[in-house]
């Protein structure tokens, strides 16, 4: 099953009230509570509140997107909040971020307490029945292909997932391929079009030829995923109402011959 859903973070000046109200108006299914304004860490009682009001609006939590970065250290005692909050808010997965530094500025060392904490922490997630992702992001270890690759065999815990999202600027054939690495066990994709830099955030619309590359390999692979729209053009509800009608569209098209050839032969947008 392929869903449609929103990142609550596109919206931080929203209330959760509103940023359900306007993921149902987008015929979006559900959210993914960011744990930075809308559901903060350690804080029960916010977090409860944001899962109730979700599912008696018919909506599912997608996730709970924290911003625990994994390490070692003062790392190892914050997740128990992270934990908390996500249990509260009856999310399946928490999203977390793969260190602080970009793979190539990130030592041996380093890299290796990243792994340590994501296993442990992994171990404590699947007490409570939930999984834990990696944010698929620059300044992380998720930031090139081989460290992703790396990390697919380093992190061999089933109870390890990963998000994933184009890398801004890359060509479809090269997003199509890290897409593909990372697809057994991806869990979530963050949709956005952003071009030719992330300081140009365009309508999904004028992305659509890519996205339609990337979702039908998805859709022919077999597996479920969740599609979260995420950081609009401008900030807009009204964007993202069309944003969510674009993303509809292509969610409802059959699978295509054409994706399997712009694997193969994708070229910029």
């Amino acid at each position: 099953m392929l869903t449609p859903g929103l990142v609550s973070v596109s919206f931080r000046a929203l209330t959760p009230e509103e940023i359900i109200r306007l993921a149902s108006q987008a015929g979006l299914r559900t959210i993914e509570w960011g744990g930075d304004v809308h559901v903060p860490e350690g804080k029960i009682q916010i977090a409860k509140e944001a899962g109730r009001l979700t599912r008696e609006a018919g909506l599912s939590v997608s996730a709970y997107g924290s911003y625990y970065r994994l390490s070692g250290g003062d790392a190892a005692t914050s997740f128990d909040r992270t934990l908390d909050s996500a249990v509260e808010l009856g999310a399946p997965t928490i999203r977390v971020w793969a260190g602080g530094k970009g793979s190539v500025d990130s030592s041996p060392l380093e890299r290796r307490e990243i792994i340590e904490d994501a296993l442990r922490i992994a171990e404590k997630a699947a007490r409570a029945g939930i999984t834990i992702s990696l944010e698929y992001h620059g300044g992380t270890l998720t930031d090139t292909r081989d460290s992703v690759r790396s990390l697919l065999d380093e992190l061999a815990n089933p109870n390890i997932q990963f998000y994933w999202q184009p890398p801004v600027g890359e060509s479809t054939e090269k997003c199509s391929e890290r897409l593909i690495d990372v697809l057994p066990r991806m869990r979530n994709v963050h949709v956005f079009h952003w071009w030719p830099t992330h300081l140009d955030r365009l309508p999904l619309k004028a992305g659509e030829a890519d996205w339609r590359v990337y979702i039908d390999i998805i859709r022919k692979s077999g597996r479920s995923a969740e599609f979260l729209l995420e950081f609009v053009a401008h900030d807009s509800p009204e964007q993202l109402l069309a944003d969510a009608a674009t993303l509809h569209s292509l969610l409802a098209e059959p699978a295509s011959e054409a994706g399997n050839k712009s694997v193969s032969g994708g070229k910029p947008q």
